[in-house]
């Protein structure tokens, strides 16, 4: 099987599992994971975090987004076309339904840069003990991680942490994994 049939294979993989996940799960789960980011060195230095607006599948980030954001320089990516460009968030009065896949994105703060970031929290749909992360397959966050050099945590549900996961030279690996 040629890498992509892997990659697609995996991701019909974690769908199953994940609608049995019920939400309650994916709640607490997100919770834990975020206690647990709470302690790493490095987000307590980070002065600018860059963090995602979460969809329903995805660990839970709204509630830490907003504990955060008047601490902590926060971004959140905005699709546009095949690139993520980032704004800070400025609270949920800048948030509006984005084009691409109907997640809310902030579009009145101010634009930042990936220079800016120091600290990159990073979703996927699979990830593995090597820091290997499979995304939905656009290379978004790859693109973007590939030519900015910015500490990353990639979060993701037990449910998703693989012994394995297939990668090829285009995948940009995390520098650590939080599970729960």
């Amino acid at each position: 099987m040629d890498i992509n049939s892997q990659k697609n294979e995996l991701r019909r993989i974690v769908k199953q599992r994940k609608k049995e996940f019920s939400n309650e799960k994916k709640l607490a789960a997100s919770t834990l994971i975020f206690e647990q980011m709470e302690q790493l060195p490095e987000f307590i230095e980070a002065q600018t975090v860059l963090l995602y607006w979460s969809m329903k599948d995805e660990v839970q980030t709204h509630d830490f987004v907003l504990r955060w954001y008047q601490k902590k320089n926060i971004l959140l990516p905005i699709v546009e076309g095949d690139v993520l460009r980032l704004r800070k968030f400025t609270g949920m009065d800048c948030m509006v339904e984005g084009k691409a896949f109907g997640i809310m994105e902030p579009h009145n703060g101010p634009e930042a840069d990936a220079s800016e970031i120091d600290l990159g929290v990073i979703p996927g749909v699979a990830f593995d003990k090597s820091g290997n992360r499979l995304g939905r397959g656009k290379a978004y966050y790859d693109k973007l991680l590939s030519v900015n050099p910015f500490s990353t945590v990639g979060v993701c549900f037990a449910i998703q942490l693989f012994d394995s996961v297939p990668a090829d030279s285009l995948d940009v690996p995390m520098n650590r994994v939080l599970f729960a």
